[in-house]
Protein backbone atom coordinates (compact mmCIF):
# COMPACT_ATOMS: atom_id res chain seq x y z
CA UNK A 1 0.00 0.00 0.00
CA UNK A 2 2.71 2.51 1.01
CA UNK A 3 4.66 1.77 -2.16
CA UNK A 4 1.61 2.50 -4.30
CA UNK A 5 0.93 5.72 -2.39
CA UNK A 6 4.57 6.72 -2.78
CA UNK A 7 4.34 6.27 -6.56
CA UNK A 8 1.16 8.34 -6.60
CA UNK A 9 2.70 11.08 -4.44
CA UNK A 10 5.78 11.32 -6.63
CA UNK A 11 3.60 11.47 -9.74
CA UNK A 12 1.46 14.30 -8.32
CA UNK A 13 4.47 16.19 -6.96
CA UNK A 14 6.17 15.90 -10.34
CA UNK A 15 3.15 17.28 -12.19
CA UNK A 16 2.46 20.04 -9.66
CA UNK A 17 5.98 21.18 -8.78
CA UNK A 18 5.05 24.76 -7.90
CA UNK A 19 1.95 23.78 -5.89
CA UNK A 20 3.19 21.00 -3.60
CA UNK A 21 5.15 22.14 -0.55
CA UNK A 22 5.64 18.63 0.83
CA UNK A 23 4.01 15.22 1.08
CA UNK A 24 4.08 12.39 3.61
CA UNK A 25 2.60 8.97 4.28
CA UNK A 26 1.53 8.25 7.84
CA UNK A 27 -0.27 5.06 8.86
CA UNK A 28 -1.13 4.29 5.29
CA UNK A 29 -2.58 7.75 4.55
CA UNK A 30 -1.16 10.19 2.00
CA UNK A 31 -1.04 13.89 2.86
CA UNK A 32 -0.05 16.82 0.63
CA UNK A 33 0.80 20.29 1.95
CA UNK A 34 -0.07 22.79 -0.77
CA UNK A 35 0.54 26.46 -1.56
CA UNK A 36 -2.69 28.26 -0.64
CA UNK A 37 -3.04 30.12 -3.94
CA UNK A 38 -2.86 26.84 -5.87
CA UNK A 39 -5.35 24.80 -3.88
CA UNK A 40 -7.91 24.91 -6.70
CA UNK A 41 -5.38 23.79 -9.31
CA UNK A 42 -4.25 20.93 -7.03
CA UNK A 43 -7.74 19.62 -6.34
CA UNK A 44 -8.67 19.86 -10.01
CA UNK A 45 -5.61 17.81 -10.95
CA UNK A 46 -6.36 15.19 -8.29
CA UNK A 47 -9.92 14.96 -9.61
CA UNK A 48 -9.08 14.69 -13.32
CA UNK A 49 -5.74 12.89 -13.49
CA UNK A 50 -6.12 9.27 -14.60
CA UNK A 51 -3.61 8.03 -12.05
CA UNK A 52 -5.53 9.69 -9.21
CA UNK A 53 -9.25 10.01 -9.99
CA UNK A 54 -10.11 11.56 -6.62
CA UNK A 55 -13.62 12.40 -7.77
CA UNK A 56 -15.32 12.71 -4.38
CA UNK A 57 -14.81 15.53 -1.90
CA UNK A 58 -15.53 14.00 1.51
CA UNK A 59 -14.93 16.98 3.80
CA UNK A 60 -13.26 20.34 4.32
CA UNK A 61 -12.37 21.31 7.86
CA UNK A 62 -10.23 23.75 9.80
CA UNK A 63 -7.63 23.12 12.50
CA UNK A 64 -6.54 25.82 14.95
CA UNK A 65 -2.95 26.12 16.21
CA UNK A 66 -2.90 29.48 18.06
CA UNK A 67 0.82 29.23 18.83
CA UNK A 68 1.78 29.13 15.15
CA UNK A 69 2.33 32.23 12.96
CA UNK A 70 0.16 30.49 10.34
CA UNK A 71 -2.57 29.72 12.82
CA UNK A 72 -5.00 27.70 10.71
CA UNK A 73 -4.81 24.63 8.56
CA UNK A 74 -7.53 24.11 5.97
CA UNK A 75 -7.79 20.37 5.30
CA UNK A 76 -9.46 18.75 2.29
CA UNK A 77 -10.32 15.03 2.33
CA UNK A 78 -10.72 13.36 -1.07
CA UNK A 79 -11.75 9.84 -2.06
CA UNK A 80 -10.97 7.93 -5.24
CA UNK A 81 -13.69 5.29 -5.66
CA UNK A 82 -11.80 3.89 -8.67
CA UNK A 83 -8.48 3.47 -6.86
CA UNK A 84 -10.02 2.94 -3.42
CA UNK A 85 -7.61 5.55 -1.98
CA UNK A 86 -8.06 8.54 0.25
CA UNK A 87 -5.85 11.62 0.24
CA UNK A 88 -5.57 14.59 2.57
CA UNK A 89 -4.64 18.00 1.17
CA UNK A 90 -3.63 20.74 3.63
CA UNK A 91 -2.79 24.40 3.35
CA UNK A 92 -1.60 26.71 6.15
CA UNK A 93 -2.80 30.30 6.59
CA UNK A 94 -2.77 33.10 9.14
CA UNK A 95 -5.88 34.83 10.51
CA UNK A 96 -5.99 37.49 7.79
CA UNK A 97 -5.37 35.22 4.81
CA UNK A 98 -8.05 34.30 2.29
CA UNK A 99 -8.31 30.83 0.76
CA UNK A 100 -9.54 30.43 -2.83
CA UNK A 101 -12.92 28.71 -2.93
CA UNK A 102 -13.03 25.35 -4.69
CA UNK A 103 -16.78 25.38 -5.34
CA UNK A 104 -16.09 25.47 -9.06
CA UNK A 105 -14.05 22.26 -8.75
CA UNK A 106 -16.29 20.46 -6.26
CA UNK A 107 -19.78 21.98 -5.84
CA UNK A 108 -20.05 20.05 -2.54
CA UNK A 109 -17.43 22.43 -1.11
CA UNK A 110 -20.10 25.13 -0.74
CA UNK A 111 -21.42 24.16 2.70
CA UNK A 112 -18.07 22.79 3.89
CA UNK A 113 -16.47 26.20 3.29
CA UNK A 114 -19.37 27.94 4.96
CA UNK A 115 -18.93 25.72 8.00
CA UNK A 116 -15.19 26.48 8.17
CA UNK A 117 -16.02 30.18 7.98
CA UNK A 118 -18.69 29.86 10.66
CA UNK A 119 -16.61 27.80 13.09
CA UNK A 120 -13.13 29.30 12.54
CA UNK A 121 -13.60 32.59 10.70
CA UNK A 122 -11.65 31.32 7.68
CA UNK A 123 -12.46 33.39 4.58
CA UNK A 124 -12.87 31.90 1.09
CA UNK A 125 -12.57 34.15 -1.93
CA UNK A 126 -15.10 33.90 -4.77
CA UNK A 127 -17.47 31.80 -2.68
CA UNK A 128 -21.04 32.19 -4.03
CA UNK A 129 -22.69 32.63 -0.61
CA UNK A 130 -20.19 32.88 2.28
CA UNK A 131 -22.31 33.34 5.39
CA UNK A 132 -22.79 31.54 8.69
CA UNK A 133 -24.25 28.06 8.48
CA UNK A 134 -24.59 26.54 11.96
CA UNK A 135 -24.72 29.47 14.38
CA UNK A 136 -27.52 31.98 14.87
CA UNK A 137 -27.90 35.42 13.29
CA UNK A 138 -25.74 37.96 15.09
CA UNK A 139 -23.54 35.28 16.69
CA UNK A 140 -20.24 36.66 18.00
CA UNK A 141 -16.94 34.87 17.54
CA UNK A 142 -15.97 31.51 16.11
CA UNK A 143 -16.78 28.53 18.35
CA UNK A 144 -14.02 26.11 17.29
CA UNK A 145 -11.14 28.52 17.80
CA UNK A 146 -9.04 27.49 20.79
CA UNK A 147 -9.42 30.93 22.41
CA UNK A 148 -13.23 30.89 22.26
CA UNK A 149 -14.66 30.65 25.82
CA UNK A 150 -16.50 27.44 26.67
CA UNK A 151 -19.51 29.42 27.90
CA UNK A 152 -19.66 31.62 24.81
CA UNK A 153 -20.31 35.36 24.98
CA UNK A 154 -24.11 35.48 25.06
CA UNK A 155 -26.98 33.19 25.99
CA UNK A 156 -30.25 32.95 24.10
CA UNK A 157 -33.66 32.48 25.69
CA UNK A 158 -37.31 33.11 24.94
CA UNK A 159 -38.70 35.99 26.97
CA UNK A 160 -42.38 35.35 27.76
CA UNK A 161 -43.05 39.00 28.59
CA UNK A 162 -41.50 40.35 25.39
CA UNK A 163 -42.80 37.38 23.38
CA UNK A 164 -39.51 37.04 21.49
CA UNK A 165 -36.05 35.55 21.66
CA UNK A 166 -33.58 37.74 23.56
CA UNK A 167 -29.79 37.74 23.78
CA UNK A 168 -28.12 38.40 27.13
CA UNK A 169 -24.55 38.27 28.47
CA UNK A 170 -23.67 34.88 29.92
CA UNK A 171 -24.53 34.64 33.63
CA UNK A 172 -23.33 31.76 35.78
CA UNK A 173 -25.59 31.39 38.82
CA UNK A 174 -22.99 30.38 41.40
CA UNK A 175 -25.40 30.52 44.33
CA UNK A 176 -27.04 27.31 43.12
CA UNK A 177 -23.75 25.43 43.18
CA UNK A 178 -22.87 23.70 46.43
CA UNK A 179 -19.70 21.67 46.04
CA UNK A 180 -18.75 18.91 48.48
CA UNK A 181 -15.08 18.15 48.01
CA UNK A 182 -15.05 15.20 50.44
CA UNK A 183 -14.20 11.77 49.16
CA UNK A 184 -17.35 9.91 48.02
CA UNK A 185 -16.07 6.91 49.98
CA UNK A 186 -16.15 8.86 53.26
CA UNK A 187 -19.55 10.41 52.75
CA UNK A 188 -20.83 13.81 53.77
CA UNK A 189 -21.11 14.74 57.45
CA UNK A 190 -24.41 16.55 56.99
CA UNK A 191 -27.79 14.81 56.73
CA UNK A 192 -29.01 14.30 53.18
CA UNK A 193 -32.74 14.83 52.43
CA UNK A 194 -34.63 11.60 53.09
CA UNK A 195 -31.98 10.06 55.34
CA UNK A 196 -33.88 11.10 58.45
CA UNK A 197 -36.58 8.57 57.58
CA UNK A 198 -34.07 5.73 57.55
CA UNK A 199 -32.78 6.78 60.97
CA UNK A 200 -36.30 6.97 62.39
CA UNK A 201 -37.07 3.44 61.14
CA UNK A 202 -34.01 1.97 62.86
CA UNK A 203 -34.94 3.51 66.24
CA UNK A 204 -38.39 1.95 66.18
Amino acid sequence: MDETLTDLAEHVAGELETAIVSWSITRGELTFVVVTEQIGRTLKFLRDDQAAKFSALIDICGVDYPERPERFEVVYHLLSPTQNFRVRVKTCIDERAVVPSVCDVFPAANWFEREAFDMYGILFSDHPDLRRLLTDYGFEGYPLRKDFPLTGYVEVRYDDEQKRVVYEPVKLAQEFRSFDFMSPWEGAEYLLPGDEKAGAGEKS
